[in-house]
């Protein structure tokens, strides 16, 4: 039996590698790790129906391929190489006796993984369209003035500081109350870290009225991580409307399509808030004028209505005291007619007993004094004697002690 040291053993390995295989292949496989030094490292993998790991292996592209194929990708796709994508690599095999097996990458086709990218993405609408939850932001009422906003960014992104500067700057001068909660917007760890922020701003939510996430200066490829089904489907339930200011012009992301409003930008973001503001603004002022008017126009009316009130009151008051004067013209007149004086000039006279008026002969007895009124006098007499007629006349008869003409003060 023929015996092989080890070293032989690789190199015969190689040997043959060398010869039966072709100078490179078109693989397919997922990216189960990637590291960049100055040369990519990557781990290859093909994985089962049950996500187990069928096939794994290194892979490596050397500095002066790698950055024109990362460029490339980039390019092509909008994204960067990064870990979970499917990619179909052009490599070729190697064989070192002390690192083993491995690929040198020598090639890259997008179109592969923006298919795969596409299928995804399409898997991920689906499910959250299985889900029932793809239009529930949009049934949310977005309030009619927004001025308490929380504010999902990095504090050091420059979408953050544009959207804070363009809010206070209004010229309007509207007054907005924000605060940030802090998330990490680029990376793996992205959809995870927005996820903390949006659960923390839930825990106090009857403090604000809208949720803004907004995001600049970050990379293109970036927006891949608002395509994360958990992300999505976190904002499409939230009990706040969300306003997404994370895209550019060309770029959709799923979270634009499940908030409540989508714009391109952080400064887009503010601006739609600032319009709002405006909106209701415009819609008091008008209600003001048109109350003003409305209320002008009662105004004029009732000064109208009291103008005529008044000038029938002024003709019904001086028809009243022109009737009421005429009246007591007649009163007096009757009065006059009727008056002591007018009866005592008519010679009559008044008889009183005792200072009551005599009406009878039961008024008067024997020896009382008696007192006559006549119009210019009293008359001063005794009883002498009284007695009722046969004809039920009374008949005073009566003996004068002493007559005396008492003049009135009036006819002094």
């Amino acid at each position: 039996m023929k015996q092989y040291s080890l070293i032989e053993l690789c190199d015969q390995i190689d040997e043959v590698l060398s010869a039966e295989l072709a100078e490179s292949y078109w693989v397919r496989a997922e990216i189960a790790s990637l590291t960049e030094r100055g040369h990519c490292y990557m781990e290859l993998v093909e994985k089962a129906r049950n996500n187990s790991i069928a096939a794994k292996v290194r892979a490596t592209c050397w500095s002066h391929v790698y950055h024109l194929l990362a460029a490339y990708f980039a390019n092509e796709t909008g994204q960067a190489l990064s870990v979970g994508m499917q990619v179909l690599l052009q490599v070729e095999v190697s064989f070192h006796a002390v690192y083993g097996l491995s690929l040198n990458v020598l090639g890259i086709d997008p179109t592969f993984t923006l298919g795969d990218m596409a299928r995804q993405r399409q898997q991920t609408i689906q499910r959250l369209q299985e889900d029932g939850v793809m239009e529930m932001q949009k049934a949310l009422e977005m309030p009619k003035l927004p001025r308490r906003i929380a504010v999902v960014s990095a504090a050091d992104a420059a979408g953050y500081g544009d959207f804070c500067h363009q809010l206070e700057s209004n010229n309007s001068g509207f007054l907005f109350r924000t605060r940030l909660f802090p998330a990490i917007m680029q990376g793996e760890q992205s959809p995870m870290s927005i996820i903390n922020a949006l659960e923390s701003i839930a825990a106090s939510a009857e403090d604000y009225d809208v949720v803004v996430i907004v995001r600049g200066g970050g990379a293109t490829t970036d927006l891949r991580n608002f395509d994360d089904y958990s992300l999505a489907f976190h904002c499409a339930n939230f009990p706040l409307p969300i306003i997404a200011g994370i895209g550019h012009t060309r770029d959709v992301s799923i979270v634009d399509m499940v908030v409540h409003t989508s714009v391109k930008t952080p400064t887009a973001a503010a601006e739609w808030l600032i319009n709002s503001m405006q909106m209701q603004a415009d819609k008091i002022g008008e209600l003001y004028m048109r109350l003003q008017r409305a209320t002008q126009h009662a105004i004029n009316q009732q000064n109208n209505r009291l103008a005529s009130l008044w000038q029938s009151l002024r003709f019904a008051t001086q028809r009243r005291v022109q009737k009421q004067r005429l009246q007591l013209e007649l009163w007096n007149k009757t009065i006059a007619l009727h008056s002591p004086e007018r009866i005592y000039q008519m010679g009559y006279s008044l008889t009183t007993a005792n200072g009551k008026i005599v009406k009878s002969i039961h008024d008067v007895k024997a020896g009382e004094e008696l007192m006559t009124h006549t119009a210019d006098g009293v008359i001063r007499s005794e009883v002498f004697s009284a007695r009722v007629r046969q004809l039920k006349r009374t008949e005073l008869a009566w003996r004068v002690e002493s007559a005396q003409c008492l003049r009135s003060p009036q006819k002094s």
